[in-house]
């Protein structure tokens, strides 16, 4: 039996922003009812995350819960813990209209870190990225580029991202070029001019 590896095996690429594939992250697509007890309380007992609301994510460290539509959320925990979050998740929701599938080997995640990190998305993404529009917590399934993505703030400085682990090269590429010296910090030249 082969060991699992994650699409890019932790690549980094550090310029102005950093991009840094994240490794082996365990995911879970959980599509029921959202206003259901049951699975609001599973989902927040399996993560420790208050459940967000639409267009949200709360996330702390590997774990979290990301809106993804209005009847889906992303469950986000360590890799290893998947086939347990999986089993109680069955558990706590039998008897109820539900899908629960591990996502894990399917997708990739990145990490855009460092003061442009806003910029870097806004070049690649058709969404409003201002600092009044989008802020810490905010999610938004879009594109970056050519491509299906889901983004959201976890911090001022930091975005995660993440795509179909088939295109992971192609976003990594993407980010990294959109990352480099001299093509950020436009931002801020355009605030120091009003």
């Amino acid at each position: 039996m082969s060991n699992p590896v994650s699409a890019l095996q932790g690549k980094v690429a550090a310029e102005e922003v950093t991009i840094r594939e994240a490794g082996l992250r365990g995911m879970i697509t959980l599509r029921g009812d959202l206003a259901d007890r049951k699975l609001k309380a599973i989902c927040t007992k399996l993560t420790g995350a208050t459940f967000p609301t639409q267009g949200q994510a709360n996330c702390e460290g590997e774990k979290g819960l990301c809106w993804m539509s209005p009847d889906e959320m992303l469950v986000l925990l360590p890799y290893a813990e998947v086939p347990e979050a999986l089993a109680q998740i069955n558990e706590a929701l039998a008897g109820t209209h539900y899908l629960a599938e591990n996502l894990s080997d399917a997708r990739a995640m990145f990490f855009v870190e460092g003061e442009f990190c806003r910029e870097v998305i806004a070049k690649l993404a058709p969404v409003d990225l201002h600092p009044d529009t989008f802020k810490p917590g905010d999610f938004r399934r879009t594109r970056l580029g050519q491509i299906a993505a889901a983004f959201w703030m976890r911090d001022e400085d930091t975005f995660e991202v993440i795509c179909f682990r088939s295109v992971a090269g192609y976003a990594f590429d993407l980010l990294a070029a959109s990352a480099k010296a001299g093509s950020v910090g436009h931002f801020q030249l355009g605030q120091s001019n009003s």
